[in-house]
């Protein structure tokens, strides 16, 4: 695979959209008290799913207070 193929130009805000919405989603995560599931679990839906874990943490894991 030649990485001078890639269009880095459609994929780069892709992947630094991943990256600030994970460090968001780990950061609201440190700081709520309770959420809907256990920690730990969260930040391994966060890690692994990338951008779809964080949007899904963001509507799901959250609790209304």
């Amino acid at each position: 695979m030649d990485l001078s193929t890639i269009p880095w130009e459609l994929i780069l805000p892709i992947i630094i959209l991943q990256f600030i919405l994970m460090i968001v989603a780990f950061v609201d995560l440190i700081k709520v008290y309770d959420t809907n599931g256990p920690k730990w679990l969260w930040v391994i839906i966060i890690f692994i799913s990338g951008i779809i874990g964080s949007i899904i943490y963001f509507i799901v894991g959250r609790r209304n207070e």
